[in-house]
């Protein structure tokens, strides 16, 4: 198996991955629950774990490069119409760290003129860093990362997620065609079924009700390994993604045929 040589690193990936690391030992040393959570006007929990994380992040991306935007979950958004703009979620999943479960993570992505070109997500206490560059490969903890090549839908592994949206819409018949097909179907939510879908250990992934900072790193990785990562119409990511179909390029043609169109 391939490994990582830190040489071929720019210096983009260098401080995501330098961020990512100061964000890990932050988020480390909150998880056992010695923290205060307070409720967002959109009703969801914000912890101390959030907002130091992303302080952290925050100023040492900004401290290299004080020209970038930065667009995070907790801070809001600065100069998004800069030519580097910064994506940063500071803890994907903080419902589940408030309830002590390991599928939390840390999302850092670089997005150059409107494309997304890195990709760094962390799962702490899952011991899992993935990280991607544009036309560099994806890797997950120093292995090169691969999607599967299975092209039967009947020999699929298929992971779906945050699901409201598409229960409500003509996606639904859509979705239990292609889960009658499935050899597998599970729910393993949040980076890690992006992880594994990366890994070419599960075929796709389908979700409604994400925004761009839940998935911008997650789709250069899966990209970079080989998959098809756009929304449910076939959209490639943008600030304005809401739902996501992420599959391997033969299984995700399939999806796509019976899925697109099905949400708005």
């Amino acid at each position: 198996m391939e490994s990582f040589n830190a040489q071929n690193a720019s210096d983009y990936l260098k401080v995501a991955l330098a961020a990512a690391d100061k964000a890990a030992d932050i988020s480390r040393s909150y998880f056992a629950g010695n923290f205060t959570v307070t409720t967002k006007a959109d009703m969801t929990p914000v912890t101390q774990a959030d907002v130091e994380c992303e302080e952290a992040i925050r100023d040492l991306i900004l401290n290299v490069y004080p020209e970038h935007g930065f667009y995070g979950e907790e801070s809001g958004q600065t100069d998004l119409s800069a030519e580097y703009l910064w994506l940063v979620d500071p803890i994907d999943g903080t419902k589940g760290f408030v309830r002590q479960y390991p599928f939390f993570s840390t999302q850092i992505a670089l997005m150059h003129n409107g494309e997304l070109i890195l990709g760094v997500s962390s799962g702490t206490m899952m011991g899992e860093l993935a990280w991607a560059e544009k036309g560099q490969g994806a890797w997950l903890n120093g292995q090169r990362l691969q999607v599967s090549d299975i092209d039967d839908p009947e020999c699929a592994a298929v992971s779906t997620g945050n699901l409201k949206s598409l229960a409500q819409s003509d996606g639904w018949s859509a979705l239990g065609s292609i889960v009658q097909r499935a050899d597998r179907i599970r729910g393993y939510g949040d980076f890690y079924h992006y992880h594994l879908l990366a890994a070419g250990k599960i075929e796709a992934v389908i979700e409604s009700d994400v925004n761009i900072l839940d998935i911008a790193a997650l789709s250069v990785i899966v990209t970079e390994a080989g998959g098809v990562f756009t929304d449910l119409n076939g959209d490639k990511p943008d600030l304005s993604i809401r739902s996501v179909l992420a599959a391997n390029p033969s299984l995700h043609a399939k999806y796509l045929s019976e899925l697109v169109g099905s949400i708005s």
